[in-house]
Protein backbone atom coordinates (compact mmCIF):
# COMPACT_ATOMS: atom_id res chain seq x y z
CA UNK A 1 0.00 0.00 0.00
CA UNK A 2 2.63 2.32 0.71
CA UNK A 3 4.56 1.43 -2.44
CA UNK A 4 1.27 2.17 -4.68
CA UNK A 5 0.96 5.64 -2.65
CA UNK A 6 4.85 6.72 -3.33
CA UNK A 7 4.01 5.32 -7.01
CA UNK A 8 0.88 7.65 -7.31
CA UNK A 9 3.17 10.45 -6.40
CA UNK A 10 5.90 10.09 -8.59
CA UNK A 11 3.69 10.02 -11.27
CA UNK A 12 1.67 13.12 -10.75
CA UNK A 13 5.37 14.44 -10.61
CA UNK A 14 6.30 13.37 -13.55
CA UNK A 15 3.62 15.03 -15.50
CA UNK A 16 4.37 18.75 -14.11
CA UNK A 17 6.20 20.39 -16.84
CA UNK A 18 9.05 22.64 -16.44
CA UNK A 19 8.63 26.01 -17.21
CA UNK A 20 8.63 27.47 -20.64
CA UNK A 21 11.49 29.87 -21.48
CA UNK A 22 10.82 33.26 -22.22
CA UNK A 23 10.24 33.89 -25.94
CA UNK A 24 12.45 37.35 -25.39
CA UNK A 25 15.11 34.69 -24.91
CA UNK A 26 14.90 34.35 -29.15
CA UNK A 27 14.98 37.90 -29.68
CA UNK A 28 18.03 39.23 -31.52
CA UNK A 29 17.18 42.34 -29.69
CA UNK A 30 16.20 43.47 -26.47
CA UNK A 31 13.91 42.38 -23.47
CA UNK A 32 11.33 43.39 -21.20
CA UNK A 33 12.94 42.67 -18.11
CA UNK A 34 16.16 42.27 -15.68
CA UNK A 35 15.53 38.71 -14.88
CA UNK A 36 14.87 38.42 -19.14
CA UNK A 37 18.26 40.36 -19.12
CA UNK A 38 20.09 38.03 -17.14
CA UNK A 39 18.43 34.72 -19.15
CA UNK A 40 18.97 35.93 -22.18
CA UNK A 41 22.81 36.85 -21.37
CA UNK A 42 23.37 33.25 -19.66
CA UNK A 43 21.52 31.59 -23.33
CA UNK A 44 24.31 33.17 -25.04
CA UNK A 45 27.14 32.69 -22.82
CA UNK A 46 28.07 36.64 -22.64
CA UNK A 47 31.17 37.25 -20.04
CA UNK A 48 31.27 41.20 -20.73
CA UNK A 49 28.77 44.03 -21.54
CA UNK A 50 29.10 47.63 -22.48
CA UNK A 51 26.91 50.56 -21.24
CA UNK A 52 27.40 53.17 -23.44
CA UNK A 53 25.33 56.35 -24.33
CA UNK A 54 25.85 58.78 -27.23
CA UNK A 55 27.49 62.44 -25.85
CA UNK A 56 27.06 65.49 -27.84
CA UNK A 57 29.11 64.28 -30.86
CA UNK A 58 27.30 60.89 -30.80
CA UNK A 59 30.62 59.17 -29.63
CA UNK A 60 29.57 55.99 -27.24
CA UNK A 61 30.28 56.59 -23.53
CA UNK A 62 30.17 54.34 -20.85
CA UNK A 63 31.29 51.69 -18.91
CA UNK A 64 31.51 48.24 -19.54
CA UNK A 65 31.84 45.20 -17.00
CA UNK A 66 31.29 41.36 -16.36
CA UNK A 67 28.16 40.38 -16.40
CA UNK A 68 27.49 39.18 -13.44
CA UNK A 69 27.76 42.91 -12.19
CA UNK A 70 25.77 44.03 -14.82
CA UNK A 71 22.49 41.85 -13.54
CA UNK A 72 23.44 42.77 -9.48
CA UNK A 73 21.72 45.97 -9.65
CA UNK A 74 24.69 47.96 -9.79
CA UNK A 75 24.71 51.58 -9.86
CA UNK A 76 26.72 52.78 -12.83
CA UNK A 77 27.46 56.63 -12.64
CA UNK A 78 29.66 59.05 -15.09
CA UNK A 79 31.01 63.09 -14.56
CA UNK A 80 28.59 65.31 -16.34
CA UNK A 81 31.77 67.14 -17.79
CA UNK A 82 31.55 64.44 -20.59
CA UNK A 83 29.28 66.01 -21.78
CA UNK A 84 30.96 69.73 -21.84
CA UNK A 85 33.93 68.33 -23.94
CA UNK A 86 34.66 68.74 -27.90
CA UNK A 87 35.36 66.15 -30.39
CA UNK A 88 38.84 66.46 -29.77
CA UNK A 89 38.17 66.18 -25.70
CA UNK A 90 39.23 69.36 -24.76
CA UNK A 91 37.22 71.51 -22.11
CA UNK A 92 36.02 75.14 -23.46
CA UNK A 93 36.13 78.27 -21.13
CA UNK A 94 33.00 78.97 -19.18
CA UNK A 95 30.46 81.64 -20.19
CA UNK A 96 27.84 83.44 -19.16
CA UNK A 97 25.55 80.73 -20.07
CA UNK A 98 28.79 77.80 -20.72
CA UNK A 99 29.03 76.39 -17.32
CA UNK A 100 30.81 73.78 -15.77
CA UNK A 101 28.75 71.53 -12.51
CA UNK A 102 31.41 72.90 -9.91
CA UNK A 103 31.29 69.88 -8.51
CA UNK A 104 31.39 67.50 -11.24
CA UNK A 105 28.59 65.56 -9.94
CA UNK A 106 27.56 61.89 -11.14
CA UNK A 107 24.95 61.48 -13.25
CA UNK A 108 23.70 57.95 -14.11
CA UNK A 109 23.13 55.44 -16.30
CA UNK A 110 19.79 53.75 -16.88
CA UNK A 111 20.19 50.52 -19.56
CA UNK A 112 17.61 51.01 -21.61
CA UNK A 113 16.96 47.20 -21.59
CA UNK A 114 15.18 46.99 -24.99
CA UNK A 115 18.50 48.31 -26.89
CA UNK A 116 20.41 44.66 -25.55
CA UNK A 117 22.27 42.72 -28.34
CA UNK A 118 25.30 41.40 -28.80
CA UNK A 119 28.66 42.96 -29.82
CA UNK A 120 29.51 40.40 -32.65
CA UNK A 121 33.09 41.70 -33.71
CA UNK A 122 34.54 41.00 -30.61
CA UNK A 123 36.39 37.80 -30.05
CA UNK A 124 35.19 37.26 -26.29
CA UNK A 125 31.26 37.19 -26.25
CA UNK A 126 30.55 40.57 -25.58
CA UNK A 127 26.79 42.46 -25.02
CA UNK A 128 26.20 46.17 -25.48
CA UNK A 129 23.38 48.12 -23.76
CA UNK A 130 21.99 51.63 -25.08
CA UNK A 131 21.50 53.72 -21.71
CA UNK A 132 19.75 56.78 -20.59
CA UNK A 133 21.38 59.31 -18.35
CA UNK A 134 19.35 60.30 -14.85
CA UNK A 135 20.88 62.59 -12.04
CA UNK A 136 21.06 61.40 -8.32
CA UNK A 137 17.50 61.83 -8.14
CA UNK A 138 16.40 59.80 -11.17
CA UNK A 139 15.41 62.28 -12.99
CA UNK A 140 16.01 62.86 -16.58
CA UNK A 141 18.85 64.89 -17.28
CA UNK A 142 17.82 66.93 -20.30
CA UNK A 143 20.64 68.20 -21.91
CA UNK A 144 22.13 64.75 -23.33
CA UNK A 145 20.76 64.36 -26.57
CA UNK A 146 18.60 60.62 -26.26
CA UNK A 147 16.90 63.01 -23.93
CA UNK A 148 16.65 65.76 -26.20
CA UNK A 149 15.31 63.71 -28.86
CA UNK A 150 12.63 62.17 -25.55
CA UNK A 151 11.03 65.50 -25.26
CA UNK A 152 10.56 66.91 -28.49
CA UNK A 153 8.85 63.18 -29.28
CA UNK A 154 7.12 64.63 -25.40
CA UNK A 155 5.40 67.33 -27.63
CA UNK A 156 4.34 65.45 -30.16
CA UNK A 157 2.70 62.82 -27.95
CA UNK A 158 0.95 65.79 -26.00
CA UNK A 159 -0.82 66.75 -29.50
CA UNK A 160 -1.85 62.98 -29.40
CA UNK A 161 0.63 62.27 -32.60
CA UNK A 162 3.80 60.33 -33.24
CA UNK A 163 6.52 61.24 -35.55
CA UNK A 164 7.63 58.33 -38.01
CA UNK A 165 11.24 58.49 -39.72
CA UNK A 166 13.72 56.84 -42.10
CA UNK A 167 17.05 58.30 -42.16
CA UNK A 168 19.39 57.24 -45.10
CA UNK A 169 23.27 57.63 -43.99
CA UNK A 170 26.29 58.42 -46.82
CA UNK A 171 29.58 57.04 -45.53
CA UNK A 172 32.77 56.81 -47.39
CA UNK A 173 35.70 53.90 -47.34
CA UNK A 174 38.80 55.79 -47.26
CA UNK A 175 42.40 53.71 -47.67
CA UNK A 176 44.15 53.96 -43.65
CA UNK A 177 45.56 57.15 -43.22
CA UNK A 178 47.76 57.77 -40.11
CA UNK A 179 49.22 61.26 -40.62
CA UNK A 180 46.19 63.67 -40.87
CA UNK A 181 48.54 66.21 -42.64
CA UNK A 182 47.72 63.86 -45.87
CA UNK A 183 44.46 63.86 -47.56
CA UNK A 184 42.19 60.88 -47.66
CA UNK A 185 42.35 58.70 -50.84
CA UNK A 186 39.91 56.20 -52.24
CA UNK A 187 40.75 52.14 -50.96
CA UNK A 188 41.42 49.34 -53.43
CA UNK A 189 38.72 46.93 -54.03
CA UNK A 190 38.84 43.31 -54.89
CA UNK A 191 40.36 44.55 -58.28
CA UNK A 192 43.29 45.98 -57.07
CA UNK A 193 42.42 49.60 -58.14
CA UNK A 194 41.59 52.37 -56.39
CA UNK A 195 38.01 53.06 -56.57
CA UNK A 196 36.88 56.37 -58.82
CA UNK A 197 33.80 58.66 -59.03
CA UNK A 198 31.27 58.72 -60.69
CA UNK A 199 29.74 55.05 -59.60
CA UNK A 200 26.09 56.44 -58.42
CA UNK A 201 23.91 53.40 -58.18
CA UNK A 202 26.88 50.95 -59.25
CA UNK A 203 26.07 47.21 -58.42
CA UNK A 204 29.73 46.76 -59.71
CA UNK A 205 30.98 49.74 -57.17
CA UNK A 206 29.49 47.84 -53.91
CA UNK A 207 30.72 44.27 -55.59
CA UNK A 208 34.12 45.52 -54.95
CA UNK A 209 33.72 45.53 -51.17
CA UNK A 210 31.39 42.51 -51.11
CA UNK A 211 32.93 40.90 -48.50
CA UNK A 212 33.57 44.04 -46.19
CA UNK A 213 29.42 44.56 -47.03
CA UNK A 214 28.89 40.79 -46.13
CA UNK A 215 30.70 41.55 -42.87
CA UNK A 216 27.96 44.88 -42.46
CA UNK A 217 25.40 42.59 -43.12
CA UNK A 218 25.81 39.47 -40.98
CA UNK A 219 27.16 41.90 -37.77
CA UNK A 220 23.44 44.36 -38.15
CA UNK A 221 21.72 40.67 -38.26
CA UNK A 222 23.36 39.59 -35.16
CA UNK A 223 22.61 43.11 -33.17
CA UNK A 224 18.60 42.94 -34.64
CA UNK A 225 19.48 46.10 -36.90
CA UNK A 226 17.54 46.09 -40.18
CA UNK A 227 18.98 47.58 -43.19
CA UNK A 228 16.44 48.08 -46.18
CA UNK A 229 18.62 48.76 -48.78
CA UNK A 230 22.27 49.63 -49.82
CA UNK A 231 23.81 51.22 -52.85
CA UNK A 232 27.10 53.04 -54.09
CA UNK A 233 26.80 56.80 -54.01
CA UNK A 234 28.48 59.12 -56.18
CA UNK A 235 31.61 59.64 -54.74
CA UNK A 236 34.50 57.13 -54.80
CA UNK A 237 34.06 54.27 -52.08
CA UNK A 238 30.94 56.51 -50.94
CA UNK A 239 28.03 53.84 -50.13
CA UNK A 240 24.63 54.65 -48.37
CA UNK A 241 22.50 52.66 -46.36
CA UNK A 242 18.49 53.26 -46.12
CA UNK A 243 17.00 52.24 -42.49
CA UNK A 244 13.32 51.34 -42.17
CA UNK A 245 10.96 53.67 -41.25
CA UNK A 246 9.98 53.79 -37.41
CA UNK A 247 10.11 55.46 -34.05
CA UNK A 248 12.44 58.42 -34.13
CA UNK A 249 14.37 56.47 -30.70
CA UNK A 250 14.53 53.16 -32.26
CA UNK A 251 16.27 55.00 -35.74
CA UNK A 252 18.36 56.91 -33.95
CA UNK A 253 19.85 53.71 -31.52
CA UNK A 254 19.85 52.57 -34.77
CA UNK A 255 22.31 54.59 -36.86
CA UNK A 256 24.21 55.41 -33.44
CA UNK A 257 24.78 51.56 -33.65
CA UNK A 258 25.25 51.43 -37.03
CA UNK A 259 27.96 53.73 -37.58
CA UNK A 260 29.83 51.60 -35.01
CA UNK A 261 29.50 48.22 -36.80
CA UNK A 262 30.70 50.01 -39.89
CA UNK A 263 33.34 51.74 -38.70
CA UNK A 264 34.11 48.26 -37.11
CA UNK A 265 33.72 46.27 -40.30
CA UNK A 266 36.07 48.55 -42.41
CA UNK A 267 38.67 48.21 -39.82
CA UNK A 268 38.15 44.25 -40.16
CA UNK A 269 39.38 44.69 -43.90
CA UNK A 270 42.05 46.87 -43.20
CA UNK A 271 40.19 50.27 -44.14
CA UNK A 272 38.41 53.34 -42.25
CA UNK A 273 35.02 54.06 -42.58
CA UNK A 274 34.18 57.76 -42.11
CA UNK A 275 31.33 59.86 -41.77
CA UNK A 276 32.99 63.20 -42.17
CA UNK A 277 30.89 65.74 -43.69
CA UNK A 278 33.18 65.70 -46.70
CA UNK A 279 36.22 63.65 -46.44
CA UNK A 280 37.93 64.73 -49.63
CA UNK A 281 38.07 67.60 -51.52
CA UNK A 282 36.50 67.97 -54.83
CA UNK A 283 34.14 64.90 -54.56
CA UNK A 284 30.37 64.79 -53.00
CA UNK A 285 29.89 65.13 -49.13
CA UNK A 286 27.68 62.92 -47.39
CA UNK A 287 24.72 63.26 -45.96
CA UNK A 288 22.12 61.83 -43.70
CA UNK A 289 19.01 62.52 -45.34
CA UNK A 290 16.16 62.16 -42.50
CA UNK A 291 12.36 60.87 -44.14
CA UNK A 292 9.93 62.38 -41.63
CA UNK A 293 5.89 61.72 -41.47
CA UNK A 294 3.42 62.02 -38.21
CA UNK A 295 0.63 59.96 -37.46
CA UNK A 296 -2.42 60.31 -35.07
CA UNK A 297 -1.62 58.18 -32.24
CA UNK A 298 -4.72 56.17 -31.91
CA UNK A 299 -5.90 56.02 -35.48
CA UNK A 300 -2.18 55.30 -37.47
CA UNK A 301 -3.28 57.73 -40.11
CA UNK A 302 -0.99 59.62 -41.13
CA UNK A 303 -1.94 63.11 -40.63
CA UNK A 304 0.12 64.96 -43.55
CA UNK A 305 -3.19 63.42 -45.72
CA UNK A 306 -6.69 64.15 -45.74
CA UNK A 307 -9.37 62.01 -45.93
CA UNK A 308 -9.70 61.97 -49.72
CA UNK A 309 -6.06 61.94 -49.99
CA UNK A 310 -4.99 65.38 -50.66
CA UNK A 311 -2.67 67.11 -48.84
CA UNK A 312 -3.62 68.25 -45.51
CA UNK A 313 -3.06 71.82 -43.72
CA UNK A 314 -0.60 69.90 -40.57
CA UNK A 315 1.10 68.92 -44.16
CA UNK A 316 1.79 72.49 -45.60
CA UNK A 317 1.99 73.58 -41.77
CA UNK A 318 5.31 71.11 -41.13
CA UNK A 319 6.75 72.68 -43.90
CA UNK A 320 6.55 75.86 -42.89
CA UNK A 321 8.25 75.17 -39.86
CA UNK A 322 10.87 73.72 -41.27
CA UNK A 323 11.64 76.11 -43.58
CA UNK A 324 11.41 78.77 -40.69
CA UNK A 325 13.31 77.18 -38.22
CA UNK A 326 15.68 74.26 -39.56
CA UNK A 327 18.17 77.04 -40.62
CA UNK A 328 18.17 77.87 -36.97
CA UNK A 329 18.99 74.16 -36.01
CA UNK A 330 21.43 73.75 -38.99
CA UNK A 331 24.17 73.89 -36.25
CA UNK A 332 22.76 70.38 -34.81
CA UNK A 333 22.69 69.07 -38.09
CA UNK A 334 25.66 70.47 -39.22
CA UNK A 335 27.54 70.42 -36.15
CA UNK A 336 31.42 71.04 -37.26
CA UNK A 337 33.99 73.33 -39.62
CA UNK A 338 34.02 70.60 -41.92
CA UNK A 339 30.19 70.07 -42.51
CA UNK A 340 29.75 73.30 -44.01
CA UNK A 341 31.98 72.40 -46.74
CA UNK A 342 29.34 69.75 -48.16
CA UNK A 343 27.04 72.58 -48.36
CA UNK A 344 28.40 74.72 -50.99
CA UNK A 345 27.09 75.45 -54.31
CA UNK A 346 27.43 72.57 -57.26
CA UNK A 347 28.15 69.78 -54.45
CA UNK A 348 24.74 67.86 -55.16
CA UNK A 349 23.51 69.00 -51.53
CA UNK A 350 20.84 71.75 -50.77
CA UNK A 351 22.15 75.56 -50.16
CA UNK A 352 18.61 76.45 -49.80
CA UNK A 353 15.41 76.96 -47.71
CA UNK A 354 12.97 75.71 -50.64
CA UNK A 355 10.67 73.15 -50.79
CA UNK A 356 9.28 70.58 -53.96
CA UNK A 357 7.59 67.70 -54.90
CA UNK A 358 10.14 65.30 -55.88
CA UNK A 359 12.84 68.14 -55.99
CA UNK A 360 16.28 67.27 -55.44
CA UNK A 361 17.68 70.39 -55.57
CA UNK A 362 15.45 71.63 -52.62
CA UNK A 363 16.11 70.98 -48.87
CA UNK A 364 13.01 69.48 -48.17
CA UNK A 365 11.37 67.41 -50.38
CA UNK A 366 8.71 65.59 -50.96
CA UNK A 367 8.76 62.16 -52.33
CA UNK A 368 6.12 60.50 -55.43
CA UNK A 369 4.04 58.52 -52.82
CA UNK A 370 0.86 57.54 -51.88
CA UNK A 371 -1.51 59.35 -49.38
CA UNK A 372 -0.63 56.74 -46.45
CA UNK A 373 2.98 57.38 -47.08
CA UNK A 374 3.16 61.41 -47.86
CA UNK A 375 6.25 62.42 -45.95
CA UNK A 376 9.17 65.03 -46.07
CA UNK A 377 12.88 64.47 -46.82
CA UNK A 378 15.30 67.03 -44.83
CA UNK A 379 18.34 66.76 -47.46
CA UNK A 380 20.47 69.11 -45.01
CA UNK A 381 22.25 66.91 -42.04
CA UNK A 382 25.27 65.65 -43.09
CA UNK A 383 26.26 62.25 -41.75
CA UNK A 384 28.54 63.87 -39.72
CA UNK A 385 25.62 64.75 -37.08
CA UNK A 386 24.71 62.87 -33.69
CA UNK A 387 21.20 61.09 -34.57
CA UNK A 388 19.46 61.97 -31.57
CA UNK A 389 19.87 65.41 -31.90
CA UNK A 390 19.51 65.79 -36.19
CA UNK A 391 16.14 63.78 -35.50
CA UNK A 392 15.34 66.16 -32.38
CA UNK A 393 16.52 69.42 -34.40
CA UNK A 394 14.51 68.34 -37.27
CA UNK A 395 11.28 67.44 -36.04
CA UNK A 396 11.51 69.98 -33.35
CA UNK A 397 10.89 72.43 -36.54
CA UNK A 398 8.03 70.78 -38.11
CA UNK A 399 6.06 70.89 -34.85
CA UNK A 400 6.63 74.35 -34.14
CA UNK A 401 5.23 74.63 -37.42
CA UNK A 402 2.06 72.95 -37.25
CA UNK A 403 0.76 74.58 -33.62
CA UNK A 404 1.99 77.92 -34.74
CA UNK A 405 0.49 77.34 -38.45
CA UNK A 406 2.97 78.39 -40.21
CA UNK A 407 2.69 78.51 -44.04
CA UNK A 408 5.63 77.91 -46.42
CA UNK A 409 6.59 79.49 -49.58
CA UNK A 410 5.46 77.74 -53.15
CA UNK A 411 6.90 74.56 -54.10
CA UNK A 412 9.89 75.17 -56.21
CA UNK A 413 9.62 73.11 -59.48
CA UNK A 414 12.92 74.37 -61.19
CA UNK A 415 16.41 74.19 -59.82
CA UNK A 416 16.82 75.59 -56.46
CA UNK A 417 20.08 75.78 -56.29
CA UNK A 418 20.91 78.10 -58.25
CA UNK A 419 20.58 81.54 -55.90
CA UNK A 420 22.34 82.92 -53.12
CA UNK A 421 22.71 80.57 -50.30
CA UNK A 422 20.06 80.65 -47.75
CA UNK A 423 21.67 79.02 -45.04
CA UNK A 424 24.21 79.35 -42.48
CA UNK A 425 27.91 79.76 -43.93
CA UNK A 426 29.46 78.70 -41.11
CA UNK A 427 29.99 77.02 -37.67
CA UNK A 428 29.79 80.46 -35.76
CA UNK A 429 26.57 81.55 -37.73
CA UNK A 430 24.58 78.38 -36.99
CA UNK A 431 25.66 78.47 -33.37
CA UNK A 432 23.97 82.11 -33.01
CA UNK A 433 20.85 81.38 -35.13
CA UNK A 434 20.38 78.66 -32.47
CA UNK A 435 20.55 80.77 -29.44
CA UNK A 436 18.98 83.65 -31.03
CA UNK A 437 15.54 81.67 -31.52
CA UNK A 438 13.12 82.27 -28.28
CA UNK A 439 10.99 79.41 -29.72
CA UNK A 440 13.81 76.82 -29.91
CA UNK A 441 15.08 77.59 -26.18
CA UNK A 442 11.49 76.73 -25.25
CA UNK A 443 11.72 73.21 -26.69
CA UNK A 444 15.43 72.51 -25.63
CA UNK A 445 15.96 74.76 -22.71
CA UNK A 446 18.49 76.96 -21.57
CA UNK A 447 20.70 74.47 -20.51
CA UNK A 448 21.33 72.15 -23.65
CA UNK A 449 21.17 75.26 -25.95
CA UNK A 450 24.02 77.20 -23.32
CA UNK A 451 26.00 73.91 -23.28
CA UNK A 452 26.01 73.52 -27.21
CA UNK A 453 26.65 76.59 -28.06
CA UNK A 454 29.77 76.70 -25.41
CA UNK A 455 31.07 73.22 -26.90
CA UNK A 456 30.50 74.34 -30.70
CA UNK A 457 32.83 77.70 -29.59
CA UNK A 458 35.37 75.48 -28.30
CA UNK A 459 36.18 73.42 -31.26
CA UNK A 460 35.90 76.24 -33.94
CA UNK A 461 38.54 77.83 -31.04
CA UNK A 462 40.63 74.81 -31.70
CA UNK A 463 40.29 74.62 -35.26
CA UNK A 464 41.36 78.22 -35.35
CA UNK A 465 44.97 76.99 -34.18
CA UNK A 466 45.76 75.10 -37.22
CA UNK A 467 46.96 76.40 -40.59
CA UNK A 468 45.51 74.75 -43.39
CA UNK A 469 47.32 73.97 -46.75
CA UNK A 470 45.56 76.81 -48.28
CA UNK A 471 46.99 79.70 -46.08
CA UNK A 472 50.70 77.77 -46.61
CA UNK A 473 50.13 78.07 -50.66
CA UNK A 474 48.65 81.21 -51.14
CA UNK A 475 49.78 83.76 -48.48
CA UNK A 476 53.10 82.18 -47.57
CA UNK A 477 54.79 84.47 -49.96
CA UNK A 478 51.86 86.61 -51.72
CA UNK A 479 51.18 88.81 -48.49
Amino acid sequence: MAARKAHTKTAKASTVLPPKPSPNLSRLRGVDTWKEAADWLRARGIEDIECITPDLAGVPRGKMMPTSKFTSNTSLALPSAIFRHTISGEYPDETEEFRYDSRDSDIKLVPDLSTLSVVPWETDPTAQVICDIVDTEGKAVRYTPRNVLKHVLDLYKERGWKPVVAPEIEFYLVAKNDDPDYPLRPPQGRSGRSIQGGQGYSIAGINEFDELIDDIYHFSAAQGLEIDTLIHEEGPAQLEINLRHGDPIELADQVFLFKRTIREAALGHGIYATFMAKPMQGQAGSAMHIHQSVVDAKSGKNIFSNPDGSASKEFFHFIGGMQQYVPKTLVMMAPYVNSYRRLTPGMAAPVNNAWGNDNRTTAFRVPVSDAAARRVENRLPSSDANPYLALAASLAAGYLGIVKGLEPTPPSDGTANEGSVELPRGLLEGVSLLETEPALREVFGDEFIGMYAGVKRGEFETFMQVISPWEREYLLLNV
